[in-house]
């Protein structure tokens, strides 16, 4: 009898603006990924499509939701809801499909905490610089300027979870990036050896945080 392989969940977290989404979409390109899509009570940008890139619902049902407990994770994040339902999410593991989370510290966290019988491994994206970082905001249909900066305040106290993480990587080249986090994924995944070195990493936070 053949024995059923479950899949694996991957968290991507990081500060607003360092690019989680791009490489989240970018990983489910080529691998067996089931992006897991979140509910939020924030209004779509002009590119988003609700369903695909996120579930648009309102203050009341997504109190519903919690009411219920149909949320495996939810956190609430300038201003807004944002959770992420469980039922798909079991689904898809246990017929063998990986499953990609693109939350923030506090949706890893409760994900963390429920200790789940499926393997976890969990990533902290970073910016090169704060420079690049508010130009990237900057840049991203958000023309005022109090968004922007109130995003950079909450970068400061986002950046200090990088430390709860298995892997923090530095998004300065989008494909070296994408590679970096396939290979940390292929080698947990097959107990290969590792490409990382955590003295770096905290050098560069304490650049980003000085």
């Amino acid at each position: 009898m053949l024995q059923r392989k479950d899949g694996i969940m991957v968290i991507l977290s990081s500060p607003s603006g360092a690019g989680k989404t791009t490489l989240v979409n970018l990983l489910s390109n080529n691998n067996n990924f089931f992006i897991s899509t979140s509910h939020t009570t924030r209004k779509p940008r002009s590119n988003e499509i609700s369903g695909k890139d996120y579930f648009f619902v309102k203050d009341d049902e997504f109190k519903r939701l919690i009411k219920n407990d149909e949320f495996l994770e939810y956190a609430k994040v300038f201003n807004n809801y944002y959770g992420t339902s469980r039922t798909p999410v079991i689904q898809n593991l246990e017929n063998g499909k990986n499953v990609l989370f693109d939350i923030d510290w506090q949706g890893a966290d409760q994900i963390k905490n429920k200790n789940l019988d499926y393997k976890l491994i969990t990533f902290f994206l970073l910016p090169p610089s704060k420079k690049i970082l508010f130009n990237r905001l900057s840049n991203r249909d958000m023309t005022d300027r109090k968004i922007v900066e109130e995003r950079m305040k909450q970068f400061e106290r986002d950046v200090l979870h990088w430390i709860n993480y298995d892997y923090v990587v530095i998004n300065d080249n989008l494909d070296e990036c994408h590679k970096k986090i396939q290979n940390l994924i292929n080698a947990e995944i097959n107990n290969g050896s590792k490409d990382y070195d955590k003295n770096f990493i905290k050098e560069h936070v304490d650049k980003l945080t000085s």
